[in-house]
């Protein structure tokens, strides 16, 4: 039968708590910075948010507990939060697999790129902990209007790729980068290595889940990759 053919399957990664390991490292950050102007928030709060973009975690932790900022005490937040990170960096690694499963795709001609909240200055240092070159397809936040849950991350990955994004999966750990993945209208992958639970990435709109980039790696068949 004559028929058209589809292109072959596209990844985007999100970075924190699904290549590196490095979600509680936000955390603490966040929870250093918010400290030092008087506001204490518990960890579980904190880490609940974290995947959205830094001015949005800051409103919806506001909203919360019912303070104001001024920008310019957002502005000055959220570059706390990156020396607060930065100074950490050192005790990120990478999730199991992470590098295999980048290294397999590439090998099999499937294209990928990173997508991120982080900016450029906390997270293009993880290129090189995953031994990758400093051309790697990578969207950060600098590059886009918003992040997630909007999906300007993940429509700006896809074009860097020079893919559909409706042929593109999204890796995540967090229900924030399954939203994203459905407003771009992508499949998206859940990955437990954030600290969501199964169930909260499924109800989220991801239709494969997986314990870690090494367990999505030993099953690359359930999401249509071929070896050949």
């Amino acid at each position: 039968m004559d028929y058209p053919e589809l292109p072959g399957p596209a990844f985007l990664f999100d970075l924190d708590g699904t290549l590196i390991d490095s979600v509680y490292q936000h955390v603490i950050a966040w929870r250093n910075a918010l400290s030092g102007l008087g506001i204490d928030l518990s960890v579980w709060r904190i880490h609940r948010r974290i995947g959205m973009s830094g001015g949005l975690f800051v409103s919806a932790l506001l909203r919360e507990t019912g303070l104001s900022l001024t920008q310019q005490q957002i502005d000055e937040l959220q570059h706390a939060h990156a020396d607060a990170y930065i100074e950490q960096a050192h005790s990120v690694r990478p999730l199991p697999g992470a590098a295999a499963l980048l290294t397999e795709l590439t090998g099999r001609g499937v294209p990928w790129a990173i997508a991120t909240s982080g900016y450029a200055r906390t997270a293009r240092p993880a290129l090189g902990m995953l031994g990758l070159s400093e051309d790697t397809p990578m969207v950060t936040r600098d590059m886009v209007r918003r992040a997630k849950p909007d999906p300007d991350l993940f429509l700006a990955g896809a074009a860097l790729l020079g893919v559909d994004p409706r042929y593109a999966m999204v890796v995540g750990d967090s229900i924030w980068d399954l939203l994203a993945a459905r407003r771009a209208g992508a499949l998206g992958i859940g990955l437990l290595s954030g600290g969501y639970g199964r169930d909260e990435l499924e109800r989220a709109g991801a239709f494969r889940v997986y314990a870690d980039p090494a367990d999505m790696l030993s099953r690359l068949d359930e999401l249509g990759v071929r070896s050949n």
